[in-house]
């Protein structure tokens, strides 16, 4: 993927944006230094924490720094590199190195995302489309670069396919209040997993009770697994839409995507697939999916805040009416007639997040420069060593055991309310997520109403695994 200079927060005519404030950032990339903070071995070990032998074959005997993923390839990846990058992985917490293990809440920015957005806002800041002067062509120039890129990011056939929204969020109730309300009827069924978020359930209740169809949850098996036989039980001519993740963010289960759509097809039926936590883990190619919509969030990327984007296949996108109207989304307007601008352009209404596309750009250009399924097999390797050394933790469960899962990791500990445990922990600079993770659902699948939940990323080691371990162990001990 190729980034034009304006975007690469080298703006013409201006200099480069001076980050170097705190002494986290180097101004040069290939000498960047990390803070004697930080941790520095970043190698998997052969034995989990004293107490608990690792024996599974899935952890490599490698340093992440030659792990080439599967055989026979070379992959330009180690989290070595990851972390360099990334400014805020080398502050302290309580004393602590921080170890960010909220990944699947938000994940931290690289410096190249950084200095983009102080490069926008420092020498490039101006409105998009229509603009007659130079900036206002650079920043047009900037954002469309930023669609083409999340086109060839998902395997989308046209940038026209993809419209930009805040997040995930708003992408999915863009495409319950447009598609949905124009499609769905009285008697209608819309079909969702019991493991989704609560974005991927809520708007779909919403659109169901203003055209009186009915929302039919699909149960999972022990495991945290889609019920594949009831799934084709449920699946009727009454189905119009289906609505699934393409991982879990609370049990990170991975369910059969493609299986799925080509089933919901069979009877007429429409797929919606929520991306926010499988595009930072491999890749995606929503054409070899057949979505028919797919959505994602740029924080959950390694992007800033407050952008996302959704892709629509172009049949549909066609058809598709206007969710809010104001600016940017007309031809023109008078009192008697308004005519509006094609696609994808219909979708985007006002002002656009320009600088959050630019940092997306960013973000997509740093993902991409490493090998996708390097990173996909050492994030793999990574999870089976954390599951293993987890497990030498007294009355700590872990929940879900499905065979395809992304590096989430969800865990209840015996004696121990969800928030006193990352409470304990942020006290040692170790960051949890705890509660109901906007999936209560599936946490109610297991009979809970909160859980403790550490998710892991490119950047994180086998260090700061036994870091978390070590906490927890502590934390029993001191009961």
């Amino acid at each position: 993927m190729t980034t034009p200079d304006v975007v690469r927060g080298l703006w013409p005519g201006a200099p480069t944006p001076n980050l170097l404030g705190d002494g986290l950032l180097s101004p040069d990339p290939t000498t960047a230094t990390v803070p004697a903070s930080a941790p520095t071995s970043t190698s998997i070990p052969t034995s989990a924490p004293a107490s608990a032998p690792v024996t599974d074959p899935a952890v490599p005997d490698a340093h992440p720094a030659q792990f080439t993923g599967l055989p026979g390839q070379t992959a330009a990846f180690s989290p070595e590199l990851a972390r360099r990058d990334v400014p805020i992985l080398h502050r302290t917490v309580n004393g602590h190195p921080l170890v960010w293990l909220d990944n699947g809440a938000t994940t931290q920015k690289p410096r190249q995302v950084i200095e983009a957005l102080a490069g926008f806002y420092g020498s490039a800041n101006s409105n998009i489309h229509r603009g007659a002067h130079t900036m206002a062509r650079e920043a047009t120039e900037a954002y469309e670069a930023g669609r083409s890129a999340v086109a060839q990011f998902l395997g989308a056939p046209s940038p026209d396919d993809i419209v930009f929204v805040r997040g995930t969020t708003e992408a999915i109730n863009l495409v319950a209040q447009t598609w949905g309300r124009a499609n769905l009827g009285p008697g209608d069924d819309i079909l969702v997993p019991v493991l989704e978020h609560h974005s991927n359930i809520v708007p779909w209740q919403l659109i169901a009770q203003q055209t009186r169809a009915r929302v039919v949850p699909v149960p999972l098996q022990p495991d945290g697994q889609i019920d594949l036989t009831a799934y084709d039980d449920l699946l009727s001519m009454r189905t119009q839409l289906v609505a699934l993740s393409q991982a879990s963010n609370v049990l990170g289960t991975v369910p059969p995507v493609r299986e799925m759509t080509a089933l919901a097809h069979r009877y007429g039926a429409k797929v919606l697939v929520d991306g926010a936590q499988a595009v930072a883990h491999f890749p995606v190619d929503v054409q070899d999916l057949d979505a028919d919509f797919y959505v994602f969030s740029g924080h959950k990327l390694y992007a800033p805040t407050g952008i996302g984007a959704l892709y629509v296949k172009p049949e549909i996108m066609r058809d598709m009416a206007p969710w809010q109207g104001g600016g940017n989304m007309i031809e023109s307007v008078d009192f008697t007639r308004t005519t509006y601008a094609p696609v994808p352009h219909l979708l985007e209404a006002g002002t656009g997040h320009i600088s959050g596309v630019v940092g997306l750009l960013a973000a997509l250009n740093w993902l991409t420069s490493f090998d996708r399924d390097a990173i996909a097999a050492y994030e793999t390797s990574l999870m089976a060593y954390a599951q293993q050394a987890l497990a030498t933790v007294p009355g700590l469960e872990l929940l879900g055991s499905a065979p395809d899962r992304i590096a989430v990791l969800t865990f209840t500990l015996a004696g121990h309310d969800p928030s006193e445990i990352a409470a304990w922990l942020d006290r040692d600079g170790i960051a949890i997520r705890a509660g109901h993770h906007c999936a209560q659902p599936a946490l109610a699948h297991y009979g809970l109403a909160s859980a403790a939940r550490a998710s892991l990323a490119l950047y994180n080691t086998s260090e700061e695994v036994d870091k978390l371990v070590a906490s927890l162990q502590q934390m029993q001990q001191a009961a």
